[in-house]
């Protein structure tokens, strides 16, 4: 997908999030909102990290640690629909995989331990001061609950709570689509 195609679709993401509908109005104020700033500047340091242009990517590196109040590492990998709901305090490590619907609130790290990184899957929601550490792999349709310290595997559709976090099965009428509860 092209740079303007992955911006388009993140913020068609957190037009969705916020406003629960995409059309001019919602985009506009979704373009407006916090963490959307950090969002266009981890692509542009994406695109240029991908060109080759590690000094460019460095500088976007450091705009968004100055401006966007976040840390992304430069070789971090996030797939379409990517949303920093609030960006303030985020930290991401560099080897870091994320598929495409994902969905960060603040004060969230998802980093390495013993050069080890997550991967995340596809719509996958993590909430505020959420931590995700190490070599542990986190399905689809998942959902991280504020504070949770993720140190193992989450498997597909569950959600995780508490420190260490322990998974739970949620029920199938438990929509993917809608915010997650408050899981505080």
């Amino acid at each position: 997908m092209s740079l303007f195609g992955l911006i388009r679709s993140d913020l068609r993401a957190k037009a969705q999030w916020n406003y629960g509908s995409v059309s001019r109005n919602t985009l506009l104020k979704a373009a407006f909102t916090d963490g959307t700033f950090a969002m266009i500047v981890y692509r542009l340091m994406q695109a240029s990290q991908q060109a080759r242009l590690g000094p460019v990517a460095m500088i976007f590196n450091k705009i968004n640690v100055i401006f966007g109040q976040c840390t992304i590492g430069r070789n971090a990998q996030f797939g379409p629909g990517f949303v920093l709901i609030h960006s303030q305090g985020v930290v991401i490590n560099s080897s870091v995989r994320g598929g495409s619907g994902v969905k960060i609130e603040h004060q969230v790290t998802i980093g390495a331990e013993e050069r080890l990184s997550p991967v995340l899957g596809d719509d996958v929601f993590i909430g505020a001061g959420a931590k995700v550490i190490g070599a542990c792999t986190i399905g689809n349709r998942v959902r991280i609950g504020a504070n949770a310290v993720v140190i193992k595997d989450v498997p597909d559709g569950n959600t995780a709570v508490g420190i260490p976090a322990r998974n739970i099965q949620r029920k199938p009428e438990d929509g993917d689509g809608a915010p997650p509860p408050d899981l505080g």
